[in-house]
């Protein structure tokens, strides 16, 4: 055995097979060593209002502030919500986008201010039933002022905060707002008039590609591979965000942001009167 390690050591191809060999040898432990680079992942499942949207802009900043989390997938189900959340979550967005690559994936829905918040990403793909759009405002109105013999207060609408009037000045403005948005975040892939997509129309994940709405159709794991390749990064571990930003903490259970009906069910209809980035589907289109 001596004769022939000195022989193979001898031999002319040793020390180039060596030198060869070492640095895969080290490569490997060096890799084995090193975590892999990370995909978070967002879910909003739920209606944008105070507290789901402070629990994803709490995951933003922990993606943010994490080198190790190289892109970022925001996984869809939600009927838009509040103007005031989603708009403060569309900017988190676009202030995460600016550092590392963030994709959307469109489960069932992403309407109204879910839209608004997802051409804010860099990709947005979708299933091709999925139910996509519905850009536009609506409004809930406050009741029309009241007397309160046992209430006083200093002016008309202090109860109330404005009137009627002043809050369907709102909705053109802020309709602007919303278009201005899915321009700057669509740019020259939208396909579709302004006329179209103001109308409020929800278009089906198919359609909603062929107008330029969204990227792609897929999967969520075809949008993990996506934010992946945006990174620049092929060996990947996927992580949930949410615990890792938030713990077991929720603040959703807290507070809804529907109505309940009579019987205790839920309604489609937020608590309080205001204006919304929000769908309400034609079927649930009647007071609770």
């Amino acid at each position: 055995m001596e004769n022939f390690k000195t022989k193979w050591l001898a031999h002319p191809l040793a020390h180039p097979v060596l030198w060869l060999a070492l640095p895969l040898v080290a490569g490997l432990l060096v890799s084995l060593l090193i975590p892999r680079p990370i995909v978070g992942t967002i879910f909003l499942r739920d209606a944008i209002y105070s507290y789901s949207a402070g629990e994803i802009i709490t995951q933003f900043r922990y993606a943010y502030d994490h080198p190790e989390i190289q892109a970022v997938v925001v996984v869809m189900d939600s009927p838009g919500g509040t103007v005031a959340d989603t708009e403060a979550l569309y900017l988190e967005m676009i202030r995460l986008r600016e550092k590392k690559p963030v994709v959307v994936s469109i489960e069932t829905m992403a309407a109204s201010g879910a839209y608004y918040l997802a051409v804010g990403a860099d990709y947005i793909v979708s299933k091709p039933s999925s139910e996509v759009g519905n850009v536009g405002v609506r409004t809930v109105l406050p009741s029309a002022p009241t007397v309160y013999e046992d209430d006083v207060s200093t002016g008309p609408y202090k109860f109330y905060g404005g009137s009627r009037d002043e809050t369907l000045r709102l909705l053109d403005p802020l309709k602007l707002s919303f278009y201005q948005a899915v321009r700057l975040g669509r740019g020259e892939k939208l396909l579709t008039t302004p006329e179209n997509l103001l109308s409020g129309k929800l278009f089906i994940g198919s359609e909603a590609l062929r107008l330029g709405l969204i990227d792609a159709l897929g999967t969520y794991s075809e949008a993990l591979e996506k934010a992946a390749a945006l990174a620049h990064v092929w060996n990947f571990d996927t992580q949930d965000l949410r615990p890792l930003a938030l713990g077991t903490e929720s603040n959703a259970a807290y507070y809804g942001f529907f109505l309940e009906t009579e019987d205790g069910s839920q309604s489609p209809y937020p608590r309080a009167a205001g204006v919304y980035y929000l769908y309400i589907p034609e079927r649930d289109r009647r007071l609770p």
